[in-house]
């Protein structure tokens, strides 16, 4: 027997053995091996029920239960996007209720521009999974730009908006616009004219008054108005002393104000930028801030460490007169945010359910909502799927049916224009120089078993895998490892599993009191030299589907029906049809294998 013919043998049949967790089912091996046999008639689950963002609110109010939120910024580059998104899937663990992005009519804010506000909406939504709220302006719009910028909003999956009134371009005046929106009021009424509840709505409030009021009690009507031409909720601008917004909502709500109130907070993180906000702002800073930042201005550590305190204690002393929801301006940054929301309890330390295999959360606010099959290839690379496929008029719920079919559309080549690579981390783990085959197979098998490389480094960047390893993945380590470090390059996989509880903190998913099934499956590279040995071993076991394919197109091997998809992966839950969320669909795995 050869080196090569030792190498490839065990795959099939560890798959057999170890891989086959207490349960008979065929193993599959795709890219070069994918499955058959999979149930023959898979029916759809419930739909997804819509728990609107206000709905959450008052849940949260009603069981007086704690939550935070976050606002961030379009940044002005390209750099800055990614850097914000990287900071946005971080945050996001934390577990926000919601976050918001701002928008600026002078940046281009409903273009695909990277930078848009809409484009980083789209992103925050749709790939970092978060209950997004976009902010959007309407002074100088006309009715007709308004309604394309509320069209594209829906059209992303955005149900949650905070309507401004917006500043007029620097440099000019405000002017009263015959027929045109002159105030945030005029938005709202138009938002719930053309959209019915579709949107929930936000609006802004202001504990020191609108700078472009005549008075408080003024300012205190106007937010009335917004409230009562259907607003759902509110949230403050920034203050310093807990007292001013205590009886800002006391004041609210002696006029008839109802709706939730939430208190926006800036945590201080520089002199400069303090000094900016307020001065747009027009509000003042309590003496004793200012007294205490002019002696460490230009001492960047303290002013955060001091930040840091000022935004724990407010908060704290709201938290003791009632306030459950704490809204921060983040300016963009995270440290300062993490430390205030660690210290007050509000950091979210659970790790996630699986709602289903390749969705760790269930979205209300979300575009393809009731969407629950996917092609098992990119369960690896969930963002990369959802962009390739946000072009799709439908989404597969229940079963995948016919990939072929015209209206699931073409899977779009195009990358995600966050999805950002550090080329010095990333050479000083996969090695400077490559000098022979082994220093690759070596890269793929430090980072399946999480051991250093020779550097002493371990390697958290690949290109096949945008979310680290599945918690199932140590099931099969040790096997992992050793194909990997014999030239069988494994990118995706799966255990077998028979009836485990969805509660089961490796392998589970879905609601509870239910059990889990998958067959095996298992993805590789191989070298065309290896091709030969490969299929004298699938002729030992018959019951094994495969489907091998070259980048090129010319070798496209399968003993599986093309038009056959079949799942890999299902549950069974009470009071619920079999959900089949995972599939090997051999359409999809030949645009899968243009990618790689």
């Amino acid at each position: 027997m050869s080196q090569i013919d030792t190498a490839i043998s065990p795959v099939i049949e560890n798959f057999q053995s170890k891989f086959m967790l207490d349960t008979n089912i065929p193993l599959s091996l795709a890219r070069n091996v994918s499955f058959q046999n999979g149930l023959s008639n898979p029916v759809s689950p419930n739909s997804t029920v819509h728990e609107s963002l206000i709905d959450k609110i008052n849940k949260k109010i009603e069981n007086k239960e704690t939550w935070f939120s976050l606002e961030f910024f379009p940044p002005k580059t390209v750099n800055g996007a990614s850097n914000l998104i990287s900071k946005l899937e971080f945050l996001g663990s934390g577990k926000p209720l919601f976050c918001d992005i701002t928008w600026h009519p002078a940046g281009d804010p409903a273009s695909d521009k990277p930078t848009s506000s809409m484009k980083i909406a789209n992103v925050m939504l749709n790939y970092c999974l978060l209950e997004t709220m976009l902010h959007i302006t309407c002074y100088g719009q006309t009715r007709e730009s308004m309604k394309q910028y509320l069209d594209k909003a829906k059209s992303i999956g955005v149900r949650n908006l905070l309507a401004l009134r917006g500043d007029p371009a620097v440099g000019t005046e405000w002017q009263y616009q015959q027929n045109g929106f002159n105030y945030a009021t005029d938005l709202v009424k138009f938002i719930r004219e053309n959209y019915g509840d579709y949107f929930v709505i936000c609006v802004a409030g202001y504990p020191h008054g609108h700078p472009d009021s005549n008075s408080y009690e003024e300012d205190l009507n106007h937010l009335k108005e917004k409230v009562d031409a259907g607003a759902d909720f509110i949230i403050t601008q920034l203050f310093f002393k807990p007292e001013k917004f205590l009886n800002y909502v006391d004041d609210c709500r002696r006029i008839g104000i109802k709706c939730p109130i939430i208190p926006g907070i800036l945590p201080i993180q520089s002199y400069d930028s303090l000094r900016h906000i307020c001065k747009l702002s027009k509000l003042e800073v309590p003496q004793n801030i200012v007294s205490a930042m002019e002696k460490i201005k230009d001492n960047d550590e303290a002013i955060r460490i001091y930040g840091i305190e000022q935004a724990v204690n407010l908060c704290q002393e709201l938290m003791k007169a009632g306030v459950l929801g704490v809204h921060f301006y983040t300016l963009n940054r995270d440290v300062a945010v993490t430390e205030i929301l660690r210290r007050l309890e509000l950091w979210s330390k659970e790790p996630e359910p699986r709602h289903l295999p390749w969705k760790s959360k269930q979205l209300c606010s979300y575009s393809r909502p009731d969407e629950d099959v996917r092609p098992i290839f990119w369960s690896i690379r969930p963002k990369s799927y959802v962009c390739r496929t946000s072009d799709w008029d439908q989404f597969p719920n229940g079963r995948w049916g016919n990939s072929s079919a015209p209206s699931f559309g073409d899977l779009k080549d195009y990358h995600i224009f966050y999805s950002k690579i550090n080329t010095k981390e990333c050479l000083a783990q996969w090695g400077h120089e490559l000098n022979h085959e082994t220093d690759v197979w070596n890269v793929f098998a430090s980072f399946v078993s999480g051991k250093p490389n020779k550097n002493g480094l371990k390697i958290t960047s690949f290109p096949w895998c945008e979310e680290g390893l599945a918690t199932e993945t140590s099931l099969m380590t040790d096997e992992l490892e050793r194909f990997n470090r014999q030239g069988i390059l494994t990118i995706n996989s799966q255990p077998s599993v028979n009836g485990a509880p969805s509660s089961d903190p490796v392998i589970g998913w879905g609601a509870s009191d239910g059990y889990v099934y998958q067959k095996a499956y298992l993805e590789f590279f191989i070298p065309k030299s290896f091709l030969p040995f490969l299929l004298q071993s699938l002729e030992k076991y018959p019951r094994v589907i495969y489907h091998i394919i070259n980048r090129s197109g010319d070798i496209n091997l399968t003993n599986c029906t093309l038009l056959n998809p079949n799942a890999v992966t299902w549950g069974v839950f009470p009071g619920k049809e079999i959900v089949q969320p995972t599939v090997v669909d051999p359409i999809s795995f030949m645009s899968w294998k243009v990618i790689c």
